[in-house]
């Protein structure tokens, strides 16, 4: 259907879950099989389902694909907020990815509307 190599949210999406990546490295040891490895899996789903779903053979199809996207986004700022109220990680981006977050949640919610 699509070139997801070509979507500049799956691009966003992608460039995101480096930067997650790095935070979640700054998380505590004892959080390796917890939040880190759960916003790690949250994160990745975002740009997996944008390019899965551009792969399908329907605008319905590749929409639900970007439903899932949307709620990973979701997943994402939840953990990004539970990080910050338990203080396991003293960055001063977290607001900054935060509001990553919301922009590409945005973002995919304009790209299902569009479809």
């Amino acid at each position: 259907m699509q070139d997801y190599k070509k979507l500049e949210i799956w691009h966003k999406a992608m460039d995101y879950a480096v930067e997650i990546y790095k935070l979640s490295a700054r998380l505590p040891s004892m959080e390796k099989y917890g939040l880190t490895a759960q916003i790690r899996r949250a994160v990745c789903s975002i740009s997996l389902n944008i390019a899965e779903g551009a792969g399908c053979e329907s605008y319905k199809e590749f929409r639900l694909f970007l439903e899932y996207a949307h709620r990973s986004t979701h997943e994402v700022l939840t953990i990004l907020e539970l990080i910050e109220r338990l203080k396991l990680c003293e960055d001063k981006y977290i607001p900054d990815l935060l509001q990553k977050g919301k922009e590409i949640r945005a973002m995919i919610h304009a790209f299902i509307k569009k479809l």
